[in-house]
């Protein structure tokens, strides 16, 4: 039944409040405390290692992780907790290679690293694509994919909840960094426990539907009716290869979507760059530890809605425009739970969209406060004036996404569809910086090659004509799709556009280098990658974990 009893609007007026309350008060104590830019914008220096780990967590989960990703679970099965299992070990890498390269040059903003490592041409242009893409694209689907599943799962009208998400996270938002980060913590809490919730009524119920109960046998009897979803490596003549083409996701294009994700984005970087660099890493170790678990929350549920769904628990639930829709598995596992814990696992995915909406808009006012409107408009605003006009961009995007969101119509495959777009920019923009980091002889010319080289390789890749043949990679036809194009996975074109952008910076920058440019290194030395004890202990648990899961789940 897709509405809410009042037991489920007690238990997530419970949760409002708390997280509102919380968030006050953190508000209240700050006003107390400095009222910088750096300190409204990154919470320099206030930030816990626990409060950066779970915020990192509740800015990265969303709708598109407990609707798309269950979803593809629904479709593909665990395979899909690539995304997940693989984002820990880069966590790993981003905090002992990225984030002291970030602290020990005092960079804040992306933009910032763009203009200290090349020039503020570079720097220009990626702000305003950034700015673009984070309000256009990600802000924009962020919200509607949140107000879809809040509204089917509740049954209250979509442009209510796009409006309510909306409001609630301009309400966070307005408090700064510090207020998210701690509020982040609770929302963190509602969501692991809410999602937690989910899954142990769904592998009950799959139990419960084979005469017996409980989690465990719920479990055993979707790895043995499901087998075909518990392999984490697929096969050419899988049909899902395309999605997840085999060992790319091990030793490819995975690791470009991870890495620039978590090691060259605003979004993330943001929630460490106001600590020290002890407190950084260990806000990742921890959000690398929760990574382990989120597909027990995000992608188990889909594979016991598949187990139902094929056992005809339900069916037209699933279907929309009379066909199966694997995005509807979450929420008709939802409309089974009794009252009460319903209201608690819609508090959980509130939690998810609504932090992931801050954490974005206080992204999109950094970068627009610190690297366009200070540099262009007002180079001499004060630190008052810098947090004002921050606010008000973060008002402003809220509504700009409010108006974009209803038009965006991705109610079919959304985490696929975030992911795929997001890798037409991101091989360029992760070479530009791995050698901005750790090749001093990179130019600026090279980073501009690219950025728009690799873009428009992207795009020459997705549209390949049907005579295309790679049968030397794939198996002859595989991927010609219904419109007569040739069609690679989009993981693979990552790794072969990233491979092109290497080759094309390091050929440009010795060209360059040869005619007397002279680039801006960063100040780099050994001694930064260094790591603690307690870390490396946990960094080698981490992989230790990995190795275990990818070994049980070839």
């Amino acid at each position: 039944m897709n509405t809410l009893q009042t037991s489920d609007y007690i238990v997530f007026l419970i949760y409002f409040v708390i997280v509102a309350g919380y968030g006050l008060w953190i508000y209240n104590r700050k006003k107390a405390e400095s009222a910088s830019s750096k300190d409204y914008f990154l919470a320099e220096g206030s930030l816990t290692w626990w409060a950066i780990g779970a915020s990192l967590i509740a800015s990265n989960i969303s709708a598109e992780q407990f609707i798309g990703m269950s979803g593809a679970g629904f479709t593909l099965g665990l395979a899909i907790a690539t995304y997940e299992w693989m984002a820990a070990a880069t966590l790993v890498i981003v905090a002992v290679f990225f984030i002291p390269v970030y602290l020990k040059n005092k960079i804040f903003t992306m933009p910032q690293f763009l203009s200290q490592r090349y020039n503020e041409t570079v720097a220009m242009i990626m702000a305003v694509f950034w700015l673009l893409l984070y309000v256009v694209v990600n802000l924009t689907s962020i919200l509607f994919l949140g107000a879809l599943a809040v509204s089917s799962i509740s049954g209250i009208n979509f442009t209510v909840c796009m409006y309510a998400l909306a409001i609630f996270s301009i309400i966070i938002t307005l408090g700064g960094m510090k207020v998210i980060g701690y509020t982040d913590v609770i929302q963190v809490f509602f969501l692991i426990l809410g999602g937690l919730a989910t899954t142990y009524l769904a592998l009950d119920l799959v139990a419960q539907n084979n005469g017996s109960s409980g989690v465990i046998n719920g479990f055993n009897l979707i790895t043995s009716q499901a087998d075909d979803h518990f392999h984490m490596i697929f096969d050419k003549d899988n049909k899902n290869f395309v999605d997840l083409p085999g060992l790319t996701v091990l030793v490819g294009g995975m690791w470009i979507v991870n890495l620039n994700y978590w090691g060259c984005n605003q979004y993330i970087t943001q929630r460490a760059l106001g600590a020290d660099l002890k407190t950084a890493r260990g806000g990742l170790l921890f959000a690398a530890f929760l990574k382990l678990l989120m597909p027990i929350i995000v992608v188990l549920p889909g594979i016991a809605a598949y187990v139902l769904y094929k056992q005809e628990v339900f069916t037209t639930e699933m279907l929309v425009n009379g066909e199966v829709n694997p995005d509807s598995a979450y929420p008709v596992l939802l409309n089974l739970l009794p009252p009460g814990l319903k209201g608690l696992s819609f508090a959980a995915l509130t939690a998810a969209v609504v932090a992931s909406l801050a954490g974005k808009a206080n992204s999109i006012a950094t970068i627009f406060t610190l690297d366009v409107y200070k540099k262009i408009f007002n180079p001499n605003a004060s630190e008052a004036n810098q947090v004002f006009t921050g606010k008000i961009t973060i008002i402003a995007t809220m509504l700009l996404a409010v108006v974009i969101a209803p038009h965006l119509g991705i109610e079919k495959g959304g985490f696929k569809y975030i992911q795929e777009y997001t890798g037409f920019v991101s091989p360029g923009i992760f070479a530009m910086f791995i050698l901005g980091f750790f090749w001093k002889r990179t130019t600026s010319s090279a980073a501009m090659f690219a950025t728009i080289g690799g873009f428009i390789l992207s795009v020459v890749l997705k549209f390949l004509p049907e005579w295309t043949d790679l049968s030397f990679l794939y198996p002859a036809g595989f991927a010609v799709n219904v419109n007569g194009v040739y069609e690679i996975p989009f993981l693979d074109r990552m790794g072969f556009v990233f491979v092109f952008c290497i080759i094309g910076m390091y050929l440009i920058s010795i060209l360059e280098n040869r005619k007397g440019v002279n680039p801006k290194g960063l100040e780099i030395d050994s001694s930064m990658f260094k790591t603690n004890t307690s870390f490396t202990v946990g960094a080698l648990l981490i992989f230790g974990i990995l190795l275990a899961l990818y070994t049980v789940f070839w």
